[in-house]
């Protein structure tokens, strides 16, 4: 029996000890000197308390989660560490001396916040147990995205919404407006799908699309077998006879939190007009306005535990 001062609990099927805690910092610290600091101990307790895919009564091997984490890095060497510089020039304007100096990553920057600027994807509020809330709005998307400038923006979101968390809390949850054309783009979906397994591997605790029509359902069905079990087990379609129940029972203040695009009566169009905050400026979308408000939020989900 396993002395329980030498194990930490987290939100999953199993325990971890502290030595295999260490183990898995040592390992990903010799690969990854730069970037294992990013990943932090509840994060790495959390993906390695997981159950096992191959034998979920047992929890998973420290060698795969291990594995699991060294991905999850090396994904990030090549789609996510550069975003929040990028991001920094797109507010400012082509002349900036920045801008001049580096003419390609301002075209980058400027895709990045023209996807941005749809205000289709965006942090608001927490659930109950303190979880950022990512919201999906695919009216607001085009028909025809930049895929490549799309995927950068929901890994430059989910990144803030990580650094946002409050201790203990290690994933998040999208809640997705999806009745609305435009359907989301095939290969946006499945570069999507490609990020979630790769770069934020037990991440999202719930996405739900709601209220859901015949077109996410058919897109739904048709990417299901191409998920891992534990991701399609977090995907839920709500109707919209259900749609106030369901999402109130997620929102921190219940139905007072469903927005009106869903029936409800918070305005989040205020917050995220159509168009941006910032009419003038290369990134319209109120960024770090944003994030404030989300920290602000978390705060005070804090102060009253």
């Amino acid at each position: 029996m396993t002395d329980s001062s030498d194990i930490k609990e987290v939100e999953a099927t199993f325990a971890v000890s502290k030595e295999e805690l260490s183990i898995l910092r040592a390992e990903l610290a010799c690969e990854f000197p730069d970037d294992y600091t990013t990943l932090s101990d509840d994060y790495i307790l959390s993906v390695a308390s997981k159950p096992y895919s191959k034998d979920p009564t047992v929890r998973r091997p420290i060698e795969y989660s291990g594995t699991k984490l060294k991905d999850l890095l090396q994904w990030r060497s090549t789609n996510a560490i550069p975003l929040q510089e990028i991001i920094e020039l797109a507010k400012g304007t082509e002349s900036d001396p920045k801008a001049v100096e580096q003419p390609d990553k301002y075209t980058k920057a400027k895709a990045l916040a023209t996807c941005l600027n749809y205000g289709s994807m965006y942090w608001h509020g927490i659930d109950k147990m303190g979880r950022p809330i990512l919201w999906i709005r695919t009216n607001r998307m085009p028909w025809f995205p930049d895929v490549e400038a799309q995927v950068s923006a929901l890994t430059l979101l989910a990144d803030a919404g990580i650094k946002a968390m409050p201790e203990g809390i290690t994933d998040f949850v999208v809640l997705s407006d999806s009745n609305s054309p435009p359907p989301p783009n095939p290969q946006f979906l499945i570069n999507l799908l490609s990020a979630l397994v790769k770069g934020y591997p037990d991440r999202l605790n719930l996405l739900v699309s709601c209220p859901v029509g015949t077109i996410i359902q058919t897109v739904m069905n048709l990417l299901m077998p191409y998920m891992p079990s534990r991701l399609s087990s977090k995907l839920i379609l709500i109707g919209q006879n259900d749609a106030e129940e369901k999402v109130g029972k997620i929102l921190l203040n219940g139905i007072d939190d469903i927005p009106t695009f869903l029936g409800g009566s918070c305005e989040h169009d205020k917050i995220f007009p159509t168009g941006g905050s910032f009419p003038d400026k290369v990134l319209k979308f109120d960024y770090d306005g944003m994030i404030e408000r989300l920290n602000d939020d978390i705060k005070k989900f804090q102060s009253k535990e």
